[in-house]
């Protein structure tokens, strides 16, 4: 068995036997159990409804919620090593720099995807089976295609959280630096396209430009795989209204998702080689 593969293993067991995975899996069909049957409280609605309106819901959340977790677990992959005291221990084994870091990388991934298979998959199910109409196989497509993409959004902040961890000496500031980028993928990003947009009048330039932008935030490219496979009354007409202007491809989507996965893997790569230990 390789190193890298060696390393994977190893974080995913950590993962569990710290109860990150467990929890994360219980927090997030909780939650998804949760909204699903009282999202509609505010109308004077209470309980499951339409399956489109609740995966709509589970792509809200998802998106919330996801990122914060990747974030979490990856922060200190090597960060926490240094302060440790044991990176230097570790690289004195036969075990190259690329190796580390994409071991603890793909670790993390799987066991963020696991939690993410059992905790939205348990609460889809039950959605299911409270929803017998909702059984079709279109809804079961959109059921996996929320999940492959929620799995590929954990890993692109999985990512993101290893740039921040191997360009970092002090693992408080890689915690502070990581919320930063939770708040500005989740929350910043879209007030200030937003803001561009109103202030702008929505003159046919911004238009054209505003649904290209989403492309550069990971969040908007997982809301967009899974908001434009949905009927309307699903709840999402604000958002496909923002991008009416454009066609979305979910190959066009999907190759933006992996390069949000691809590319910040590889800088934290081309950092740690030229990282003084």
């Amino acid at each position: 068995m390789s190193s890298t593969l060696i390393i994977a293993r190893k974080e995913f067991r950590d993962d569990f036997r710290n109860r990150w995975t467990i929890a994360v899996a219980v927090l997030f069909a909780v939650l998804a159990l949760s909204i699903s049957y009282f999202g509609g409280a505010a109308a004077g609605k209470i309980g499951f409804t339409s399956f489109d309106a609740t995966l709509a819901s589970l792509t809200t959340l998802a998106a919330f919620v996801v990122p914060l977790i990747g974030l979490l677990i990856a922060y200190d992959m090597v960060v926490g090593e240094h302060d440790n005291g044991t990176l230097l221990l570790v690289l004195s084994y036969p075990i190259s720099r690329v190796e580390l870091v994409a071991g603890k990388f793909l670790g993390h991934c799987l066991a963020l995807a696991t939690a993410t298979l059992v905790g939205f998959g348990v609460a889809v199910v039950i959605i299911q089976i409270m929803q017998p109409e909702a059984r079709t196989t279109v809804a079961w497509l959109n059921i996996g295609n929320f999940v492959l993409s929620a799995s590929m959004l954990g890993a692109s902040f999985v990512a993101l959280a290893s740039v921040i961890s191997v360009a970092t000496n002090d693992k408080a500031r890689a915690a502070g630096l990581a919320l930063v980028v939770w708040l500005v993928t989740v929350i910043i990003f879209d007030l200030c396209l937003l803001a561009v947009l109103v202030l702008s009048g929505g003159n046919q330039l911004e238009q054209f430009i505003f649904p290209l932008l989403l492309y550069l935030n990971p969040i908007d490219v997982f809301r967009l795989i899974n908001l434009t496979t949905l009927g309307s009354g699903s709840g999402n007409e604000l958002f496909m209204g923002m991008t009416a202007t454009h066609v979305y491809r979910p190959w066009a989507l999907y190759l933006a998702m992996l390069l949000w996965d691809v590319i910040p893997f590889a800088l934290a790569q081309f950092l740690f080689r030229r990282k003084e230990v």
